[in-house]
């Protein structure tokens, strides 16, 4: 599987990264185990988790996630071809939240600990925190690098203002530069990336490694006008993509898909990985069957009238 640069980093990753936000939730820990090898035995090597994920789940506290996917880690060995990335700054019980100095030195010691790792490949900014100056924010990082616990830094769900504003703070004060950003990005939600952060990123070389990749599985088009929205904790959101443009998005994946002989899942995810600037889409799998998806995404290339076909029928409004 060819390998693409994040940013201005030097790291290399697939060009399908791993959603970890399943890992002991929707897939327990066997599944999540047998997800994983598969992932890298296919060449992937490129997995985000969260410090936060799974607390949303009842019985959960946070840190789940990370907790599975590091005995994995001590399961396999062979930590330096994979690239790991996390997140901090969201809300963790009897933690905190926030991207403060303190916040951020307490909660990557957590993160390595339940990663069975010394070092995360990309730390990244959960969410903004304008109530912490970045020079702290940016300052804490760099001395998380100096630590040898941090290879670089990103930024996840920043708007274009103060992403802009991060970078000339770290350029002012010669500090850390965020080297990627992770917006949501799919064929449904593209406006809001594409309106002031695609231009930014492409300028600036930041990596874009979207989340929501398949718009909590409308893209996969299981769900279609007149059929059950099913039980799957992602199906009410995925439902309210059911519109005149929904449809429209729907009836091209399908036309592509049927010319190559494959199914939506893979269209949506070729789409993303075809979009200048874009390093790798961000997408989750709970079964074996899902996860080849993820992989034969990878090597699909998709014609450029047939990318203008998925370009037109999602255009933003």
């Amino acid at each position: 599987m060819k390998k693409r640069r994040v940013g201005k980093s030097s790291l290399l990753v697939s060009p399908i990264c791993f959603g970890g936000n399943v890992l002991g939730w929707t897939a327990d820990e066997a599944m999540s185990m047998k997800l994983l090898d598969a992932f890298c035995e296919a060449g992937a090597n490129f997995i985000d988790t969260a410090d936060v994920y799974s607390r949303w789940v009842p019985g959960h506290r946070g840190g789940e996630s990370e907790a599975v996917l590091g005995r994995w880690l001590k399961r396999r060995g062979r930590r330096d071809d994979l690239v790991i990335a996390t997140k901090v700054g969201m809300g963790m019980p009897e933690v905190g939240s926030g991207l403060a100095r303190a916040h951020i030195e307490r909660s990557i010691d957590a993160s390595l600990k339940r990663l069975n790792t010394d070092y995360v490949d990309l730390y990244q900014s959960h969410v903004d925190d304008d109530k912490t100056p970045l020079e702290e924010t940016l300052d804490t990082y760099a001395r998380l690098i100096k630590a040898g616990k941090v290879r670089y830094i990103g930024a996840s769900n920043y708007g274009a203002p103060r992403l802009a504003e991060a970078l000339a703070v770290a350029r002012k004060l010669r500090l850390p530069e965020y080297v990627s950003l992770q917006p949501e990005y799919s064929l449904v939600e593209r406006a809001k990336y594409e309106t002031a952060l695609e231009p930014l990123c492409r300028r600036e070389n930041i990596g874009v490694i979207g989340y929501y990749s398949l718009a909590s599985g409308f893209l996969s088009g299981k769900y279609r006008p007149g059929m059950p929205g099913g039980a799957s904790p992602r199906a009410a959101t995925a439902m309210r993509y059911l519109d005149e443009r929904g449809l429209r998005i729907l009836a091209a994946l399908d036309t592509v898909s049927t010319a190559h002989r494959t199914n939506p899942t893979r269209i949506a995810l070729a789409w993303l990985m075809a979009r200048p600037g874009v390093t790798a889409p961000i997408a989750s799998a709970t079964n074996l069957v899902q996860l080849r998806d993820l992989i034969a995404a990878a090597d699909l290339s998709l014609t450029g009238q047939q990318i203008a076909a998925l370009d037109a029928a999602s255009a933003p409004s």
